[in-house]
């Protein structure tokens, strides 16, 4: 009996051509992600795809922020072909390009092993909480403080999201923020954080979330949850606390990652932090 001997698997950039095929391996994932979050992805990133006779049958992106550091997401391979070696050549193609800065990522349990081997160290958790946002009560203000919509003159929201996750933002920002809706938590007439809520896979994801402390986030949440009550939402917190909170309101946690590290990690603004992400894949 002659055994089947497979083609070899080939790797090359990801072009715009290849979204159709990424989207697939991500419906086949049972991932939520829409041809719209694949495009904005791939706008903000580059990636790698992994070719078997002519198939895709794998995909890996990152997006760089500032000279530092970049992410890495979106790593897939199709069922057919995991346990060969494909999602760790194609982090190792992303990782050759990416030498000299700190690389993050969101890992899943089944590839936390992978992560480890390549150095990389885990330093938090993501919590992903979805369904049907309650009906909220208003929220609880402290004296001087207002949630808002985002105006003309809150320029220094890019900076807030800079310094909350310790990384160059301000080219994710802009692309955020052209494709929702943002308000701002203003205490004393200062922005301090701020809210994007924009169309995400199943419904409509609050991403991402920054706020001096957990009573302003709370505060944002309540806005965009109250204003969606019925909608399908979802949160990716970064904050235990956030989450905790979330669940006492009607929003369950249904997953958890762990945020993992190749190099030092970024070093944050103690006073304003980063409690939801934009993106598992952008971080």
């Amino acid at each position: 009996m002659i055994a089947d001997v497979k083609n070899p698997v080939v790797l090359r950039a990801m072009t715009e051509a290849d979204l159709a095929g990424a989207i697939e391996l991500s419906t086949e994932q049972l991932w939520p992600h829409r041809e719209e979050d694949w495009r904005l992805f791939f706008d903000l990133g580059e990636g790698v795809v992994a070719e078997r006779d002519g198939a895709i049958v794998g995909t890996a992106m990152t997006w760089r922020f500032g000279e530092h550091f970049a992410t890495i997401g979106m790593v897939i391979v199709t069922a057919g072909e995991q346990g060969q070696g494909i999602g760790r050549m194609m982090m190792e193609a992303l990782l050759t390009r990416l030498d000299g800065r700190s690389v993050l990522l969101n890992a899943t349990v089944e590839g936390m092993p992978l992560y480890t081997r390549l150095g990389f160290t885990e330093i938090g958790t993501v919590w992903q909480h979805q369904g049907a946002a309650p009906t909220m009560p208003l929220a609880e203000l402290i004296p001087g403080e207002r949630v808002r919509p985002k105006g003309a003159a809150d320029g220094c929201l890019s900076d807030l999201y800079s310094r909350a996750s310790g990384m160059d933002r301000s080219a994710v920002f802009d692309a955020l923020v052209s494709n929702g809706r943002t308000v701002v938590l203003s205490r004393d007439h200062e922005p301090v954080g701020f809210a994007l809520l924009r169309r995400f896979g199943r419904g409509r994801a609050i991403a991402p979330l920054i706020a001096p402390d957990i009573g302003g986030a709370k505060a944002l949440v309540t806005h965009w949850l109250g204003a969606h009550a019925g909608t399908f939402c979802r949160v990716d917190a970064v904050s235990e606390s956030l989450s905790s909170w979330l669940e006492e309101v009607g929003l369950p946690c249904v997953g958890t990652v762990k945020t993992m590290v190749r190099g030092p990690a970024p070093k944050v603004d103690p006073a304003i932090c980063s409690f939801a992400l934009a993106a598992q894949a952008l971080g």
